[in-house]
């Protein structure tokens, strides 16, 4: 596995884990070069074989032959970054913490990527919106006739696809609490510290700017939401977006024992919502049902099955797996009471 002397990847400025990457590699001060496409177009057109699935964004490392080898999936992304770059790392040292770092940022992943999609395709006005802008961010040129079959083809493909994340008219409401609930949490938590874990960003800081990056500057209705619950999250956002000078220590992350307490409201909004999710989606994949249904803040949740959650869930677990029997017993003392450890398991 060789290291390029500049990282290639494709993306979108209307993708959150693009935006997540490319901060993170701005953070960790790795060369990169960037191509705003469509990947699987832009890899047929460079003769490179597409990844299964290809989604945003995607990475092209180089083999040891020295070919160019398409990657997607952002969070073992990040640990193969860091084993092919020294220094500036987003994985806390202390196990404990890292564990921590890697719940959020799956929350971050898998959880708050509903308020974006149900945000940007569920209210009238935020489609418009994004219907608008969207195809343009593939190519400001875009000839006008060709603009407004794009924009109709990819709006109605999306808000036919709301029902894969969950959104309806009956968790809308549910949706909206928690992201309000999210942003309230992290309005205390910022006030104590400036990132999740301590004085430097850890995988799921950015993990969490990724999502807020469309909920906070994209798309009209959360924006609104954002400044009114949460303008510390509105800077943060801001903030994160280039943290290269930022000079960090080891010493920066907060010891475990010493997090503030406000870290425990964003613990809580995980194990309210995500844990029930992951929970019955994973169930749902051992029976080898299309669909799962859970209570979640109590109304009725039905979407569809996500063999990748059920993964998901089983990364957290192999993470807390490895962890020793003295930071299971300080991990266990933290999540206690959060809803979070119904996720984990020693089996």
């Amino acid at each position: 596995m060789s290291t390029p002397e500049r990282l290639r990847l494709i993306g979108a400025t209307g993708s959150p884990y693009t935006r997540k990457m490319v901060a993170l590699l701005r953070y960790r001060q790795i060369p990169y070069s960037i191509i705003w496409a469509d990947p699987a177009e832009t890899l047929d057109a460079m003769g490179i074989e597409k990844p299964k699935p290809t989604f945003l964004p995607t990475f092209l490392f180089e083999s040891d032959d020295g070919d160019l080898q398409a990657t997607c999936d952002s969070t073992p992304i990040i640990r193969r970054l860091e084993k092919l770059y020294a220094g500036r790392s987003v994985i806390p040292s202390d196990p404990a913490l890292a564990f921590l770092d890697y719940l959020i940022e799956d929350f971050a992943d898998e959880w708050c990527t509903k308020y974006m999609f149900h945000y940007r395709w569920y209210p009238a006005a935020d489609a418009d919106n994004a219907g608008t802008l969207l195809p343009f961010g593939m190519g400001v040129s875009l000839p006008s006739e060709n603009h407004k079959s794009f924009k109709e083809f990819f709006s109605k493909r999306q808000i036919d696809r709301l029902y894969v994340v969950g959104s309806n008219d009956t968790t809308a409401p549910v949706i909206d609490a928690s992201y309000r609930r999210y942003l309230a949490a992290l309005e205390a938590h910022l006030e104590q510290q400036p990132f999740m874990l301590g004085n430097r960003p850890g995988a799921g800081d950015f993990g969490m700017f990724g999502q807020l990056t469309q909920l906070v500057g994209f798309d009209p209705t959360p924006r609104a939401v954002a400044h009114e619950v949460s303008p510390r999250t509105v800077a943060w956002v801001d903030l994160m977006e280039d943290q290269c000078g930022l000079e960090p220590q080891d010493g920066d992350w907060t010891r475990l024992e010493d997090m503030p307490s406000t870290l425990k409201r964003l613990l809580d909004e995980i194990g309210r919502v995500y844990t029930p999710a992951l929970l019955a989606n994973a169930k749902s994949v051992e029976a080898g049902e299309k669909t799962w249904e859970a209570e979640i803040d109590g109304a009725l949740w039905t979407q569809k099955t996500f063999p990748y959650q059920a993964k998901c869930l089983r990364w957290v677990n192999e993470q807390y797996r490895t962890l020793s029997d003295s930071d299971k017993t300080r991990v266990n003392a933290v999540l206690a009471g959060t809803g979070c450890e119904a996720l984990l398991s020693d089996r």
